[in-house]
C-alpha cells in the first residue's frame, strides 16, 4: 500500500513539474494544481495508512493517531480551490490583455 501511495505522489509531483515547464499559462496552472494535490497526499500520508482500524496507536498504550495532518490537508484543499479560482481569473484577464496565452507573449493569436 505504501509503495502505491508513494508512486501516486511521485507521478503527481513529476507531472506537475513537467506541466510547470510548459509554455502555456493553462498548463502552468494545471501543473500548480497537480503539485498541490501531491503535497496534500504527502501531508495526509504523514498520518497513518491503515484501513479498518481504530485511530488508536497501540492496543495497550494510551495514544491516538495524529489528527493534525488531516486538518492541514483539509485547510490546504480549501486554500487550493481559492488560489486555483484566482489563477483562472488572472489567466483569462492576461489572455484578454495580451491576446495570447503563451508565457512569454511572443506567439501571435490565431
Amino acid at each position: 500500500m505504501e509503495a502505491v501511495y508513494a508512486l501516486a505522489i511521485g507521478v503527481l509531483a513529476g507531472s506537475g513539474v513537467w506541466l510547470l515547464l510548459r509554455p502555456r499559462t493553462f498548463q502552468v496552472l494545471m501543473g500548480l494544481v497537480l503539485l498541490s494535490y501531491a503535497t496534500n497526499l504527502f501531508i495526509f500520508g504523514m498520518g497513518r495508512l491503515v484501513i479498518d482500524r481504530p485511530p488508536i496507536i497501540a492496543a495497550g498504550a494510551p495514544g491516538y493517531a495524529d489528527p493534525v495532518p488531516q486538518a492541514l490537508v483539509l485547510t490546504a484543499i480549501v486554500i487550493g480551490f481559492g488560489t486555483t479560482a484566482l489563477f483562472l481569473v488572472l489567466l483569462l484577464a492576461l489572455r484578454a490583455l495580451t491576446g495570447t496565452d503563451h508565457v512569454d507573449g511572443r506567439e501571435p493569436r490565431r
